[in-house]
C-alpha cells in the first residue's frame, strides 16, 4: 500500500459506511514490514476504524490493504488463496492441476489468469505463441470511452472491478493524477501487484484441457508510480462522497449481485463535473447475480422485458426508475464494442460490450 495514496484518498471504514452510512476516517495500525524510500509502501500491516465502538481492523497483505465491509467474511471465503504461489515451476504446476482436478478452485483460479492476464498484458508478450495481436480488449474499450468523456477535473481516479490492473496503468497514462485499481478477486490484484512491483506480467496461458503454460511479459508503463492496487467491493467503495475525478467500471455490472448498487456507488464516488466510464455485455450468470436483479434478461413486467439497454438507460436517467441514480448522466450515445475473451487455443467468446459515458 503506497503511503502516498492512503494519505491522499484517505479512505473511511467499510464496515461503518456499509452498516451506518457514516464515513470514519481509518488509521494506519501496526506496520511490520515497509518497503521503498522512506518506508512509503507499507506490505505487511494493518488498519484501524477510528472509531471507538467500531475499532474494525483491515490487514494490509503482500501490500494490498484488504478494505471490505466483512473483513472476516472475505478472509473465510478467500483466506486460501492468501497462499497461493507464483513461484511454483511449470512443471509442478501441471501436476498439481492434474491432481486437483478439471473442476477444481484451483483450475478455475489458473482460467481467470489466463483469460485476463492474456487480455491485459498479452499485446505486450513477445514470445511465439502469445496471440499478442488480439488481446487487449478492454485496453481498445478503455480508450473509446476516455474520446467521449473529454476534459476532467483535476483529482485522483477509481478503477473498480480492475481485476489485472491493465486499465489503471493506462488510465495513469493518461490523466496526471493517483489512480487506485480496486477488486475483490486475490489472484488477479496479486498479478496486477506484481507488474505494479516488477514491471513484468507473469500468467499461466491455458492451451488445451487443464494445460496451461506459464507465460512472461515486460509491462512497464508510464505513470506506473501514481498506481496502487487495494482489495474492496466496487458496491462500498471505502471513500467519502465526490472524492474521485473519474470512475471507471469495464465489464463490472453483471458480476455484481446487485447492479443498481454498483450504479450508486459510482454516483456518490464522482466528484461534481467528473466523469465515470461503465462497460458492460449483460452476459448475467446466477452465481454473480440473482436472476431477480438482472437488467432485463429475463421475464418481467413493462416493455423493457429483456432489454437490458433500456432497463440501464431508465437506471442512469434521474427520476426514471425507482432505483435511478440522483447526479449521474448519460454523456452521448452509449457505444457497442466488440470484446473477446480467451478462453484456451480453440475457443474465443466474443462479446459486444455495451459502453456509456457518463457526467456529474
Amino acid at each position: 500500500m503506497r503511503l502516498g495514496h492512503f494519505e491522499r484518498l484517505n479512505p473511511v471504514c467499510p464496515h461503518c459506511l456499509w452498516t451506518r452510512g457514516t464515513a470514519v476516517p481509518l488509521a494506519l495500525g501496526v506496520v511490520e514490514v515497509a518497503a521503498g524510500g522512506e518506508g512509503r509502501d507499507v506490505r505487511w500491516g494493518t488498519l484501524l476504524c477510528t472509531d471507538p465502538g467500531c475499532a474494525m481492523e483491515y490487514p494490509i497483505v503482500d501490500g494490498a490493504p484488504i478494505l471490505v465491509p466483512d473483513p472476516r467474511g472475505w478472509m473465510a471465503a478467500n483466506g486460501h488463496l492468501l497462499t497461493l504461489r507464483a513461484d511454483i515451476p511449470p512443471v509442478t504446476d501441471g501436476v498439481l492441476g492434474d491432481a486437483f482436478g478439471p473442476d477444481s478452485a484451483f483450475n478455475a483460479t489458473r482460467q481467470h489468469l489466463s483469460s485476463y492476464g492474456w487480455d491485459h498484458y498479452g499485446d505486450r508478450d513477445r514470445q511465439p505463441g502469445g496471440e499478442a495481436e488480439a488481446a487487449g480488449s478492454v485496453v481498445r474499450c478503455l480508450s473509446a470511452g476516455l474520446g467521449r468523456l473529454g476534459p476532467l477535473p483535476a483529482g485522483p481516479v477509481l478503477d473498480l472491478g480492475c481485476a489485472a490492473g491493465r486499465t489503471s496503468f493506462e488510465l495513469a497514462g493518461r490523466t496526471d493524477d493517483l489512480v487506485l485499481g480496486l477488486d475483490l478477486h486475490w489472484p488477479l490484484l496479486a498479478l496486477a501487484r506484481r507488474v505494479l512491483d516488477t514491471g513484468e506480467a507473469v500468467y499461466p496461458l491455458r492451451r488445451s484441457g487443464i494445460v496451461y503454460e506459464r507465460r512472461h511479459a515486460e509491462a512497464r508503463f508510464p505513470g506506473a508510480e501514481r498506481v496502487d492496487f487495494w482489495i474492496g467491493d466496487a458496491l462500498a467503495p471505502p471513500f467519502a462522497p465526490g472524492s474521485f475525478a473519474l470512475v471507471t467500471a469495464m465489464n463490472v455490472l453483471d458480476c455484481v449481485a446487485s447492479p443498481p448498487a454498483l450504479l450508486h456507488a459510482i454516483d456518490r464516488a464522482v466528484a461534481e463535473g467528473g466523469g465515470a466510464l461503465l462497460a458492460t455485455p449483460f452476459d448475467w450468470a446466477t452465481q454473480a447475480t440473482p436472476v431477480e436483479a438482472w437488467l432485463g434478461g429475463h421475464s418481467q413486467r413493462g416493455d423493457d422485458a429483456g432489454r437490458c439497454e433500456a432497463v440501464l438507460a431508465r437506471l442512469l436517467t434521474p427520476g426514471a426508475h425507482p432505483q435511478s441514480v440522483t447526479r449521474l448522466r448519460m454523456d452521448g450515445e452509449p457505444l457497442e464494442l466488440p470484446w473477446t475473451v480467451r478462453m484456451h487455443d480453440r475457443a474465443r467468446m466474443h462479446y459486444a460490450a455495451h459502453l456509456v459515458a457518463l457526467r456529474a
